[in-house]
């Protein structure tokens, strides 16, 4: 279950997971009867910290707060690897996955997009690849003793792909003819960021910042008339800083990056993000890539398939594609900053 609670933000700085920050603002001097609230909270293995703008009313505060774990709830139990009791995990069980499986909209709509983003970026981005994962020791199993040998990582392998999936759209069902193991883990969060401002759109909250374990997704602008306005982390290890800082009106806002979920085996340095073709953790030069999109699952599946792919072919097909997408690279004297033309229009700093 998640955890709750809100508080009045004069001065909101939203706290991230990986590598966001929200840039604090400051100076902002907001009319009495409308405040920035902030409702916050665990989900995921994370936390979420949602910012509404409202007049005070500790009553609505307190129906949204109900509403926003309800609501980041359903989309943990329809879709996480960690829960054996949930949709996902029913679904990864079936040992015969060839007939039509009719599963709810939400995971339909997920698995669907994101086949959809495999397509598009040749298969970096694919979900299929959970059991590869799960043997490097990132998914709900324990790290392995020892690395996985090539002959276990091509064994694994063989029975992946996303191309194996089928859909169903009037029915919302999928079927593969190889069984497959799906994790979630690249876009769900996104999703889950996006079910947040749906439930806030039908609440009539017409300004918002939803920030879910570092992805976010904003509407309409601070009382004061300003724009959102967040913080691209530098890819560090140890502490936190900022590398530049977006303005965001009624986008989303995803990043992608090796620097904090990582391990060490015997001097070598493991990250969490498995390259499909390959089936290992990616050891290219490209730190982190943060994404723009109207809607966050969509954001964060890109900057995910973005990371697999590394700097010189992402670059290229978000540029070809008019994909606002920031890349951080480790250069031989440091960081190295490169933005295609559609992002850089939201940069400020």
């Amino acid at each position: 279950m998640t955890s709750r609670m809100f508080r009045p933000a004069r001065v909101a700085v939203v706290s991230v997971f990986m590598a966001l920050a929200l840039a604090t603002l400051a100076g902002c001097s907001f009319q009495e009867e409308e405040k920035v609230w902030e409702i916050s909270g665990g989900i995921f293995g994370t936390t979420y910290h949602i910012n509404v703008v409202l007049p005070e009313d500790e009553q609505r505060l307190q129906t949204l707060a109900k509403g926003i774990e309800s609501t980041l709830d359903q989309v943990d139990n329809a879709m996480s690897t960690w829960k054996p009791d949930s949709e996902l995990s029913q679904l990864n069980s079936l040992r015969d996955q060839s007939e039509w499986i009719e599963l709810s909209p939400a995971l339909f709509e997920v698995i669907r997009r994101s086949v959809e983003i495999a397509e598009l970026t040749g298969g970096a981005f694919d979900v299929t690849i959970g059991p590869v994962v799960n043997l490097w020791g990132f998914g709900p199993k324990a790290r392995p003793e020892q690395i996985p040998s090539d002959d276990e990582l091509n064994t694994v392998l063989g029975g992946t792909g996303w191309e194996h999936l089928e859909f169903d759209e009037l029915a919302s069902a999928i079927r593969s003819e190889k069984p497959q193991y799906i994790d979630l883990s690249g876009i769900a969060k996104g999703y889950g960021v996006d079910a947040v401002a749906r439930y806030l759109d039908s609440e009539g909250v017409g300004a918002y910042l939803v920030e879910v374990g570092g992805e976010v997704r904003t509407n309409g602008r601070k009382p004061d008339g300003t724009a959102w306005r967040l913080a691209i982390e530098q890819p560090i290890e140890q502490g936190r800083a900022v590398n530049s800082v977006v303005a965001l009106d009624a986008q989303a806002m995803a990043t992608s990056g090796d620097y904090r979920n990582y391990y060490e085996s015997n001097g070598q340095r493991y990250s969490h993000t498995i390259d499909p073709e390959t089936g290992k953790p990616i050891g290219h030069r490209l730190a982190s890539v943060t994404v723009i999109a109207e809607d966050c699952m969509t954001a964060d599946a890109l900057a995910t398939g973005f990371n697999v792919m590394g700097f010189d072919k992402a670059m290229g097909l978000a540029t070809r594609e008019n994909i606002p997408a920031f890349f951080i690279v480790r250069g031989d004297n440091g960081f190295e900053t490169h933005q295609t033309p559609a992002f850089s229009s939201y940069l400020v700093q």
